[in-house]
């Protein structure tokens, strides 16, 4: 079981991002604060759920949750900051949009940028671990999945509805066919070298 809280006096956000290993399309990330004692069986790391429990949870989340936030950074923005910048960046916008103050942010993952000065504990796979966390990581996943299902319409060769944007064989076959997107982040290895030297 996942816990609903890290402390019990501060109001918490559980801070998570998605894309941050694909060869295209933006960083997401989300911030929620849920309610003191918050339960829900479903509710786990987004890497851990179909995509149909995600969207369902999506919509509980959203339902439930006091405040949530989004935060996007584009690829033309990673490629300028990288892309460990552009994740915290993502994060500091996604808890921006948050209506409630938080005074403590929990993050997935081992390192962060304080934001405005508000306390952040790091937690590895805090995703499978607090309620918060794997809130924001349904939240981050879903919002940049649709995103990739959208830019699929447009670019239908590099198969982004399956592999929505990550290094999958078709992915890179169809940069080595087709070329690069304005969707693709340059800065990326978007080829392996033994296939760099085909072209």
């Amino acid at each position: 079981m996942l816990k609903s809280k890290f402390q019990n006096k501060l109001i918490e956000a559980g801070c998570d991002e998605a894309g941050r290993g694909c060869l295209a399309g933006p960083v997401y990330a989300a911030a929620v604060i849920l309610p003191k004692n918050y339960k829900n069986k479903l509710l786990n790391d987004s890497k851990q759920l179909s995509e149909k429990k995600r969207n369902i949870l999506r919509l509980e989340i959203e339902k439930d949750a006091i405040s949530f936030g989004v935060g996007i950074v584009n690829n033309v923005e990673i490629d300028k900051i990288n892309i460990l910048n552009a994740s915290f960046l993502a994060m500091h916008r996604a808890v921006e949009q948050l209506k409630v103050t938080p005074e403590l942010l929990l993050i997935d993952g081992n390192r962060f940028k304080t934001y405005q000065e508000i306390p952040h504990e790091c937690i590895i796979k805090g995703d499978g671990k607090f309620l918060s966390i794997a809130a924001a990581s349904v939240i981050a996943k879903t919002y940049r999945d649709e995103f990739m299902e959208e830019a699929h319409q447009k670019y239908p060769v590099y198969d982004w509805n399956k592999n929505k944007g990550y290094p999958t064989k078709a992915h890179r076959e169809a940069i080595k066919k087709k070329g690069t997107t304005e969707l693709h982040r340059m800065s990326f290895r978007l080829l392996p070298q033994q296939l760099e030297l085909d072209i």
